[in-house]
């Protein structure tokens, strides 16, 4: 696990050498126990690598690293989990009888070698981030893994060509320019999250999951800017091949194919020569995986759970019930608000581009719990999107046939009818009938709730319907002065054949999973130095996970069907079964207390219009109406303030 980046530039008037220095010092955090730095001035190619060191701890894994033929030279972050497998098979195949250490980057090299880029991507399971330069047809090429895993950003900038992990180290370069991307801004405020392919600057953008593009250099850096994507996998692909490929066994065959793809993707994944562990919050998920862990090790897994002593944001006592039954080593930490509201001003300077996910907060505080025990991290990661777990794939399917055929008009005057009070004038309505309200009822706030459906009761078809349900600013090119929203996957037509309950999924998995879970959970593990691994993203997983028949994945009402089965082997189905709850915060609380001062100032009137970024008139007037409860703007303006805090770091 590691941090690259470098730069192609065979004009340059600096020293690369000096660049380089920079570059890989801010990076030190996803690397700490070692870098390297290779310039090939012949062709003005710089690759530069922090190392974190897992697997193979010896200077035989240290990078750039060449392969034997010195064809190849790589600078690769990441794991690939079947890498002694490849290596048996290059020894079958090829006579491959040397290895110099053994680490998965150099059987990386051996496979490119031998079976060329294309055939090693197909064979590889695990995640990765990687730039491979073919010094025999001076071919620089850059990979990204299947799901997005591991981030890459790459851009022009002048006549330099730039690529990393991190937008921090691009930053160092002497041509980087970093002009904001209006456009995309706004696009940022419908996701909360830059993304993919795009950053938050102009002309740098993320190398889409399951894709590679190549740079001839040795051509003029005018051809080379006009290099394309290419996709070697895709949910896109495999969503739409589902109907070819559609599990026809039972659901009991389903849970034990399901149950040893699980056992064989956690068993690669706790490959380490560090000490290892896992993320337990005593949901479905995370309680699968370390379920399968503890039942393939002869000692008892650590685990790591965040609690809160506020009842209605706190799973830890479910994760603890979790560990006592499964025998764990488990640590768990009860964050004050106080904890939690410290790390907000460390939040910009980890995520180097606006990322407005408040969950981030618990994130970063569990990985560093973990860190202290651990270097390696296994989490629970992606059960909802393969599976139908979210509360949307169960509710969206069913409300659209309840409320696409009644009139639109009919649905837009409700809608401004529900909206009219505000979500915080309905809570309070709520208190004074609280008292003779079913105790099942009593504990939930309507407010926001009502303040979404009147949201969704709006939309025009499924496919709006979905794009409302996860966005907050339904018009977000109206608050960003001089831009118009960019185009993101969220307007594909790629998906339009298919049913709408897999076309959530696919959407959720190609953009809130890629761009938002995992680049969450790639910074927060990163920023303390510790690997986190998705054992639910092995494609094979994944793969299965898509062939099955949805009534395996939903039933009753619930997600999760055939892995609840799974997790019944090892669990009670009792410790288990409860409402789904998420990894939150009381932002819109906090917003209004304690975080009051820091936000006043952010979203000064005068400091909003100095910045000339966001219409300063709607800012205030959303902040207004969150201070004095009569609306409840807490998404919105974290958005907002996410981007001013990190506006504030660049200068």
């Amino acid at each position: 696990m590691c941090g690259i980046a470098g730069f192609w530039h065979p004009t340059a008037d600096y020293d690369r050498a000096s660049v380089a220095q920079y570059m890989h010092q801010v990076m030190v955090h996803r690397g700490p126990d070692d870098h390297g730095v290779l310039s090939i001035e012949a062709i003005g190619l710089t690759l530069i690598h922090r190392r974190l060191s897992i697997v193979d701890l010896s200077p035989a894994g240290h990078q750039p690293m060449h392969s034997p033929s010195l064809r190849y030279t790589i600078v690769f972050n990441g794991e690939i989990y079947n890498h002694l497998e490849l290596r048996k098979e290059l020894e079958f195949a090829f006579g491959v009888q040397y290895w110099r250490g053994h680490s998965d980057t150099e059987t990386l090299l051996i496979a490119f070698e031998h079976w060329g880029i294309d055939v090693t991507l197909s064979k590889l399971v695990g995640m990765f981030a990687i730039a491979l330069y073919d010094a025999n047809n001076r071919v620089l090429t850059l990979i990204r893994d299947r799901v997005g895993e591991k981030p890459l950003y790459y851009g022009w900038q002048k006549e330099a060509l730039v690529f990393g992990s991190d937008l921090i180290a691009l930053k160092q370069h002497p041509n980087f320019e970093g002009r904001i991307n209006r456009d995309v801004l706004a696009l940022y405020l419908r996701h909360n999250v830059v993304p993919s392919p795009y950053s938050i600057y102009e002309n740098i953008y993320k190398l889409d999951a399951g894709c590679c593009i190549h740079f001839d250099l040795t051509q003029h850096h005018s051809q080379l800017s006009h290099a394309s994507q290419q996709t070697y996998w895709s949910f896109s692909q495999l969503a739409h091949t589902q109907e070819s490929r559609l599990f026809t066994g039972t659901e009991e065959e389903a849970t034990d194919e399901l149950e040893k793809l699980l056992l064989q993707a956690v068993k690669g994944q706790m490959q380490a020569d560090v000490p290892l562990g896992a993320f337990l919050s005593g949901g479905i998920d995370s309680s699968t995986i370390v379920s399968l862990m503890q039942s393939q090790s002869t000692k008892p897994i650590k685990t790591f759970t965040i609690g809160f002593d506020d009842t209605g944001y706190n799973e830890a006592h479910h994760a603890k019930a979790i560990s006592d039954h499964l025998g764990t080593d488990h640590t768990e930490w009860y964050l004050t608000p106080q904890d939690a509201r410290s790390i907000i001003p460390e939040l910009p300077k980890i995520w180097s581009e606006p990322f407005a996910d408040s969950s981030q907060i618990p994130m970063l505080l569990v990985s560093r719990l973990a860190k202290q025990h651990v270097t390696v991290a296994l989490s629970g990661d992606a059960g909802d999107e393969l599976f139908a777990g979210y509360n949307r794939h169960q509710q969206l399917p069913a409300l659209w046939r309840k409320l696409g055929n009644k009139p639109y008009w009919l649905r837009s005057a409700l809608s401004a009818l529900l909206s009219a009070p505000g979500a915080d004038t309905w809570d309070k309505m709520y208190q004074i009938i609280k008292p003779i309200l079913p105790r099942h009822l009593q504990h939930k706030m309507p407010g926001y709730k009502l303040d979404k459906l009147a949201t969704i009761l709006a939309a025009k078809n499924e496919k709006d319907l979905y794009k409302r349900t996860v966005s907050h600013q339904l018009n977000p090119a109206s608050l960003v002065l001089n831009s118009h929203e960019a185009q993101s996957k969220l307007d594909s037509t790629q998906l339009n054949t298919m049913d709408f309950l897999h076309w959530i999924m696919a959407l959720d998995s190609m953009t809130y999973l890629s761009d938002d879970i995992l680049t969450k959970v790639d910074r927060a593990s990163m920023a303390v130095s510790l690997e986190s691994r998705v054992p639910f993203l092995d494609h094979r997983v994944i793969e299965f996970a898509w062939s099955l028949p949805s009534h395996f994945k939903q039933n009753a009402g619930s997600g999760k069907q055939v892995l609840r089965r799974v997790l019944d082997r090892y669990v009670p189905r009792a410790m288990i079964d409860r409402p789904k709850q998420g990894f939150g915060l009381p932002v819109g609380d906090w917003l209004r207390n304690e975080l009051k001062s820091w936000a006043d100032d952010l979203l000064s009137p005068e400091k909003i219009r100095q910045q000339g970024v966001f219409d300063a008139h709607w800012v205030q007037k959303m902040w207004q109406e969150h201070c004095h409860n009569k609306r409840n703007w807490q998404f919105q303006l974290w958005d907002v303030l996410m981007f001013q805090a990190w506006l504030e770091e660049q200068r």
